[in-house]
């Protein structure tokens, strides 16, 4: 078993990372074979490896090619999307249950952490990630939606976090409410907004915000936090 007759290279990647998305989400890194993904493909391994050299390099690719189709979809709708919308609409979508892709980041956290090869490989897949992060809130800070001040890539990497934090607890181990969530988020990004300027608010009207108190005291009746035991 070679080359599947009729189909293009392209078509043969596209098969192969499918496979190996599957695979790992059922199998995890350590319990999949680079064989029984080139039998899922229909390929043999020596056709396997033609695209991928390893399957490390294949878990990875594998995340880029989630990472494009999230984007594509998030673009599709509105590809006019202010740098604040997207942050808006990443972070609402980051407590909900995933497909089997979306889990694939945990798989290769965890590989990673145990194995070289993949480590090297997820540096860069994270390094593309933040930079594009980074590059959006750069955006964002040439439209004044983000004060000019804040560091771009200190916001990527707090988003990063936020992501693969999310990535591990999933809605079966803690839920959230989505309305809260939503305004917790609303918050957040509205405090990225440069203090003098053009004025900026983010449009949220339809938000239920939840009733707290806490937020609204004065700075002199909130408790210094090192006396609280």
């Amino acid at each position: 078993m070679g080359r599947i007759a009729g189909v293009t290279a392209a078509e043969t990647r596209e098969r192969l990372l499918r496979a190996a998305a599957d695979a790992f989400a059922e199998h995890g890194y350590d319990g999949t074979r680079v064989a029984d993904i080139a039998a899922a493909a229909g390929v043999s391994n020596g056709a396997l490896y033609a695209h991928f050299g390893s399957k490390a390099e294949l878990l990875v690719a594998a995340l880029r090619a989630h990472a494009r189709r999230r984007l594509e979809s998030l673009f599709a709708g509105d590809p006019d999307r202010s740098a604040t919308d997207l942050l808006l609409v990443l972070g609402r979508a980051l407590p909900r249950d995933r497909d089997p892709d979306g889990y694939l980041i945990v798989e290769a956290l965890v590989a990673a952490r145990r194995d070289e090869s993949v480590a090297g490989p997820m540096r860069d897949y994270m390094s593309e990630r933040a930079e594009w992060i980074s590059d959006l809130l750069r955006a964002g800070q040439d439209d004044l939606e983000i004060d000019p001040g804040l560091s771009p890539a200190a916001l990527a990497h707090f988003c990063l976090l936020l992501a693969m934090g999310s990535a591990v607890v999933t809605p079966t181990l803690h839920h959230v409410d989505d309305a809260e969530w939503t305004a917790l988020l609303s918050r957040i990004i509205a405090g990225l907004a440069p203090r003098h300027g053009p004025a900026w608010e983010l449009s949220d009207e339809n938000v239920e915000r939840p009733v707290n108190t806490y937020l609204d005291e004065p700075p002199e009746r909130l408790a210094d936090p090192t006396e609280i035991a």
